[in-house]
């Protein structure tokens, strides 16, 4: 196997400590063609589609039936989503915003260089090509901010997969941490609690909130996975910042795939259920684990899902937009990035002149040695 190194190292040249933000990711285009490379990647993942011990039938139901038949219809719905927040996918256009606030609170913070990146655990830019962005910088400490707040194996884990695969390749691996998750950071959770409440204050208070999550497998719960647990922590705590009883609020389940039984209850049979058979006609929908307004937000919860209420007697739907760019939320997200590098070179006791005394002096005794470089 071939290890990479640096294209252009010199001995004394200055490092620098990367921060590598990541998200789930997007197709290049809203159409059959980009769709199709990019739901192989994603329904690839292991992590994401834990496959039965024949893992052979997935491929084959995979390559043989829903690449032929699902990019199709998952591009009409890109399509009504695409510009919706600037030219091109919702997703990267907020990240792209966030990793550019996250960047305006960090920097001041390190006296020495820090670097960022942005990587997508499907599509572009890739999480190895963001890592060898910051290879190329100069990068010795990484590191990596998931913006998944509550963790799943099939996003957290996996996009720690993504980062080892990449770093397996390399001849020099950096100093390496990672962000597990943030479901219960207190800037995180007064972010959220703040944007329902300029929500209500504009909309009025419904007689339900409703907190949506992702969904994942049932049997995902049942093997260990946290994921549901730190789901209903976060919504607990956001319910007592803004002094909601258990009565005042609910947490479901979104985005169902496949035919097995997932982690319930589910959001579409509640927003049917909730004017049939409760009364309830004016409900607000947030979804706490969506750093960014997507597909899954923007249209299965804002269109279809605002169908499905009203269609079965519901009056008053609201969507109250993900964190986003959020001068709160990027405060949070500054915060969680200055937490976990505290101790590192570049940030805290980082004098320039001893540094660059330092680098002089490894350079010329490498030159004594006969480095040419």
């Amino acid at each position: 196997m071939y290890y990479h190194g640096r294209s252009h190292f010199e001995h004394g040249e200055s490092t620098a400590t990367g921060i590598l933000i990541t998200n789930l990711g997007t197709p290049d285009a809203p159409t059959k063609q980009a769709l199709k490379p990019y739901l192989k990647e994603f329904l690839e993942d292991p992590r994401v589609v834990e496959p039965p011990p024949a893992r052979w039938l997935w491929k084959l139901i995979l390559n043989g039936i829903i690449l032929n038949t699902r990019p199709a219809k998952s591009a009409e719905a890109y399509e009504t989503v695409w510009n919706s927040e600037g030219e091109g996918a919702p997703l990267l256009r907020i990240t792209e915003r966030q990793l550019a606030a996250i960047e305006e609170r960090v920097r001041p913070h390190f006296s020495g260089r820090v670097e960022f990146a942005l990587g997508m655990r499907y599509g572009n830019p890739s999480i190895a090509s963001a890592l060898r962005e910051l290879h190329e910088k100069g990068c010795q400490r990484i590191l990596v901010l998931p913006l998944y707040p509550q963790y799943a194996g099939a996003t957290t884990a996996s996009t720690l997969d993504a980062v080892s695969a990449e770093l397996q390749t390399w001849r020099w691996v950096p100093e390496l941490r990672f962000v597990r998750n943030y479901h219960r950071h207190p800037g995180y959770i007064k972010a959220l609690a703040n944007s329902i409440r300029e929500y209500q204050a504009e909309h009025g208070k419904p007689e339900l909130l409703v907190m949506s999550y992702h969904g994942v497998p049932q049997r995902y719960l049942d093997n260990g996975d946290p994921y549901h647990c730190e789901c209903h922590i976060t919504s607990r705590l956001v319910a007592d910042e803004l002094g909601l009883n258990k009565d005042e609020y609910r947490v479901t389940f979104q985005s169902l795939f496949g035919k097995e039984e997932w982690i319930k209850p589910y959001t579409d049979a509640t927003m049917k259920a909730l004017p049939t058979e409760e009364g309830i006609k004016n409900v607000q929908v947030i979804c706490p684990g969506f750093s960014a307004d997507c597909l899954e937000t923007i249209e299965e919860i804002g269109e279809e899902n605002r169908e499905y209420f009203e269609e079965h007697g519901g009056e008053s739907f609201g969507y109250i937009k993900c964190l986003n760019d959020r001068a709160d939320h990027a405060d949070a997200l500054a915060d969680l990035i200055l937490q976990h590098t505290q101790g590192w070179y570049e940030r805290e006791g980082f004098d320039a002149q001893a540094d660059e005394a330092e680098r002089a002096t490894v350079k010329a005794n490498a030159k004594a040695l006969g480095c040419p470089y």
